[in-house]
């Protein structure tokens, strides 16, 4: 397991765990949401290929639509 940091949290995921995989777990549905790891915003299409390191602090931002 590897600990890292959810939105201020600590939290264990698996290893080897990507971004996708972690919106997943926490079932987040991913056309809504910007992350940003390790102070750096990750685009959507590096998600399934960027995996958690121990340590890694991720921020989940949700996107909400009003008028």
């Amino acid at each position: 397991m590897t600990e890292i940091v959810v939105n201020g949290d600590p939290r264990q995921v698996p290893d080897g765990t990507t971004i996708t995989g972690l919106l997943a777990i926490l079932s987040i549905p991913v056309d809504r949401v910007a992350v940003e790891l390790d102070r750096v915003i990750i685009k959507n299409i590096f998600w399934t290929e960027t995996q958690l390191r121990p340590g890694s602090q991720v921020e989940i931002v949700h996107f909400v639509g009003g008028g």
